[in-house]
C-alpha cells in the first residue's frame, strides 16, 4: 500500500529544540506517524513542560538536555540516546535563535552566537548522528532552513547568513552521504501563527496585513501545515529525494505580492 511508505513505526526520531513552537509541531507529526520521539532542549523547566504536553497528546516522548553547539555535550547526548532509546534513524535540526538588530548596530558576539546555534549546531549534530547512520547505511536528516535561506530582510543579517549557509550545508551533506543511503533535506517555513507571532497577528497590525497580502494563500501558516512535509522527508516516501529544501510558505517565494487594496 502506498500509505505504508509514510509510516515511521520502529524508527527513532530526534528533534532538537522541540520543547515548543514549530519544533513541537513537527515532532508531534513524527510521533503520530509511528516514530519513537526523542526531544532535545537546553532548559529543564521547558523540557518538563514539553514532555507533559506531549503526554497529554498520548505521545511518550523522551527528553534529553544538552547544548547543540557544545561538541562534548552532543557526543555524550547522542551516545546516551542510542544506548537508552535506540539507534537514531531520523534527525531534525530545528534548534535555532534569531536576533533582530540592524547590521550596523549588531555586536560581533551576537552575530557569532546566531551563526553558532543556527549553523554550527546542525553541523555538530549531523556529524555525530551521521557517523552512526553511515555505519548502518540508513538515515534521514532534516535541516530546518527558512525563507531567509533565499531572501534578505531588515535586521536579520546573522540569521539570513546562517540559514543561507544551512541550505548549502544541506546540499553538501546530501552530496557526501547519499552513497550511504542517507537522505538530507531541508524545510523552509514561511510565516506561521505561533505564540511568538501572536502580538503582530492582530487585525490592523501593519505586519499582519503585510504578510497576509504577501502570501498567495492569504493567511499565516498553521504549525500543523508542517506535518505532511516533515513526515514525507522522514519516511521511505522520500528515499530518492536528496539535497532539497521544501519551502512551506503558502507561496510567498513564488510571487512579488499584491497591492494591499487588491482582492
Amino acid at each position: 500500500m502506498i500509505l505504508d511508505l509514510f509510516k515511521l513505526d520502529g524508527k527513532v526520531a530526534l528533534v532538537t529544540g522541540a520543547t515548543h513552537g514549530l519544533g513541537m509541531a513537527m515532532a508531534t507529526a513524527l510521533a503520530e506517524a509511528g516514530a519513537q520521539l526523542v526531544v532535545n532542549g537546553s532548559s529543564k523547566k521547558n523540557m518538563d513542560r514539553a514532555i507533559a504536553e506531549y503526554a497529554s497528546k498520548g505521545i511518550d516522548a523522551k527528553g534529553y538536555i544538552f547544548d547543540v553547539t557544545n561538541e562534548d555535550q552532543v557526543i555524550a547526548g547522542v551516545a546516551k540516546i542510542e544506548e537508552e532509546v535506540g539507534a537514531i534513524n531520523i534527525l531534525v535540526n530545528n534548534a535555532g535563535i534569531i536576533k533582530r538588530v540592524a547590521m550596523q548596530d549588531m555586536e560581533v558576539s551576537d552575530y557569532r552566537q546566531v551563526i553558532d546555534v543556527d549553523l554550527v549546531g546542525p553541523f555538530i549534530m549531523a556529524k555525530y548522528v551521521g557517523r552512526r547512520m553511515i555505519e548502518r547505511r540508513e538515515g534521514k536528516i532534516i535541516n530546518i532552513c527558512s525563507m531567509m535561506s533565499e531572501l534578505g530582510r531588515n535586521s536579520v543579517s546573522a540569521y539570513a547568513a546562517a540559514k543561507g549557509g544551512l541550505k548549502m550545508l544541506t546540499k553538501n551533506m546530501a552530496t557526501e552521504w547519499g552513497k550511504y543511503n542517507i537522505q538530507t533535506n531541508g524545510i523552509g517555513p514561511g510565516y506561521f501563527a505561533t505564540a511568538q507571532t501572536e502580538p503582530i497577528r492582530v487585525d490592523g497590525h501593519p505586519f499582519n496585513e503585510f504578510i497576509v497580502n504577501l502570501t498567495p494563500a492569504g493567511r499565516w501558516g498553521d504549525p500543523e501545515d508542517l506535518a505532511g512535509t516533515t513526515v514525507f522527508l522522514a519516511s521511505k516516501a522520500s528515499n530518492f529525494v536528496n539535497g532539497q529544501v521544501v519551502y512551506v510558505d503558502g507561496g510567498i517565494l513564488a510571487t512579488i505580492g499584491k497591492p494591499s487594496n487588491e482582492e
